[in-house]
């Protein structure tokens, strides 16, 4: 698909994700260096967070996997894994750093919302931050559900709910104490600015969308920052995300066929 017939949101996420690919070099090298996962902007290791289930003999794809630390860590734990990205910048550092480890999967550059594999490939489907923030969730989602087969289980992390609510429209400032915007109707996030789009949905929306998509919610986790933490971040501070969830990880699985 030539870029012109690309959505328009995705056209622009790839445009600016190739512009930032650069400044997530250094991010991705670390996160590939870590043997231990650590998740979200504040880097809350797995130990505290359970989001992993037993990676071993999984067949597993991350969706927008960027430079595919997500991945890397999956792969090591066992699981054969695939990851998809609308950046190609993005992808080149990825297959940098598995070169530079020695650990390759396949990764192809595409859009999370038209996955280019067969329905029922998957045991579970990953996002970081990628698909789950970058895609719009009534699109990729559905698509999640048709990669995964019968009992597949979707694990993605996103901003949370409040802080999207709560976040200035002005690039480099902080959430305050306020709502900025309604709550209903929440979706389509763009930035005074910028040209990327960000999807974010809210609790009962979600819900209604992933069981519309063949899912069961098994767990909705609200991650907080210890004490101190910090983030090399500026729309949210650790005071901040210690009050309010400033990340939140949703786990669904996929209904056997006999009960969707």
């Amino acid at each position: 698909m030539s870029t012109d017939d690309l959505p328009d949101h995705v056209r622009r996420n790839r445009e600016a994700w190739d512009n930032w690919a650069a400044d997530w070099r250094d991010r991705g090298r670390k996160s590939w260096a870590s043997d231990q996962p650590h998740w979200g902007i504040w880097g809350i290791p797995e130990a505290d967070v359970g989001l992993l289930p037993d990676m071993a003999g999984r067949d597993v794809i991350e969706l927008g996997c960027g430079t595919a630390y997500v991945s890397a860590w999956l792969a090591r734990r066992g699981a054969r894994v695939v990851g998809i990205d609308n950046s190609e910048q993005q992808l080149e550092t990825a297959r940098q750093l598995q070169a530079e480890h020695g650990l390759t999967f396949p990764l192809i550059h595409g859009n999370a919302e038209t996955v280019p594999l067969a329905d029922g490939s998957f045991d579970l489907a990953i996002s970081e931050h990628g698909a789950s923030t970058w895609a719009d969730p009534y699109r990729w989602i559905p698509e999640a559900s048709r990669l995964l087969r019968p009992g597949g289980q979707l694990i993605f992390l996103v901003s949370g709910t409040i802080l999207m609510l709560c976040v200035p429209d002005e690039v480099g400032l902080p959430a305050g104490d306020r709502l900025l915007r309604p709550y209903f109707d929440m979706h389509r996030f763009e930035w005074f600015g910028e040209t990327s789009v960000e999807f974010h949905l809210g609790y009962g929306e979600m819900i209604r969308l992933l069981r519309a998509s063949g899912f069961e919610v098994e767990d909705l986790i609200e991650l907080r920052p210890s004490e101190g933490a910090s983030t090399g971040f500026d729309y949210v501070t650790g005071d901040w995300a210690r009050r309010w969830p400033s990340e939140e990880v949703w786990k669904a699985r996929k209904r056997a066929e006999e009960s969707a």
